[in-house]
C-alpha cells in the first residue's frame, strides 16, 4: 500500500463516475470555502494505493469515503463529518450523529443502490476545471 503522510488535508473519495456523487464533491467544493477537503476518485491510482484492503468490500466502495491521517469514515458517517466542516447551516446536519449507525447506514446504502437509476453514470470519472485540478489527487 502506498504512503500519503505528506497529505495535512482529509481526502474525500468518491464514485467518479456516478453523477450523484459528482454533483456532491461540486456542493461541498462550493461550500468548502477554507479548501479543508482534497478529493479522488474511488477509481484512481491514489484509492487504490491508501485505502485499507478492508475496504475492497463491494458496498463500502458504494460510499463516499473520508480519510483524515490513518482515520477511515464511510458511508453515512463521512457525510455528516464532511457536512461539520462546510460554510452555512450544514454543519447543523451532523446532529445526525446521534440516531444509530445502522439506521442511518441502511437509509444510505438504499440511495447507494439505486444511484445509477435514479442519477445516472458517466462513461468516465470527472475531469476537474483548472480553478480546483489543486484539489484532486490521481
Amino acid at each position: 500500500m502506498g504512503t500519503d503522510h505528506s497529505i495535512k488535508k482529509p481526502i474525500i473519495l468518491f464514485d467518479g463516475v456516478c453523477n450523484l456523487c459528482n454533483s456532491s464533491v461540486q456542493f461541498i467544493i462550493k461550500r468548502d470555502k477554507e479548501e479543508k477537503f482534497l478529493f479522488a476518485s474511488l477509481q484512481s491510482g491514489y484509492s487504490k494505493e491508501n485505502l485499507p484492503p478492508t475496504l475492497s468490500n463491494e458496498s463500502d466502495l458504494q460510499s463516499i469515503v473520508l480519510k483524515k491521517g490513518d482515520v477511515i469514515k464511510t458511508k453515512s458517517s463521512a457525510a455528516l463529518h464532511i457536512s461539520k466542516e462546510l460554510s452555512g447551516l450544514w454543519p447543523a446536519l451532523y446532529a445526525f450523529i446521534i440516531i444509530p449507525k445502522f439506521i442511518r447506514d441502511w437509509v444510505y446504502d438504499i440511495i447507494a443502490k439505486n444511484r445509477y437509476r435514479w442519477f445516472g453514470k458517466k462513461d468516465q470519472c470527472m475531469i476537474p476545471s483548472p480553478e480546483i485540478r489543486n484539489r484532486f489527487l490521481d
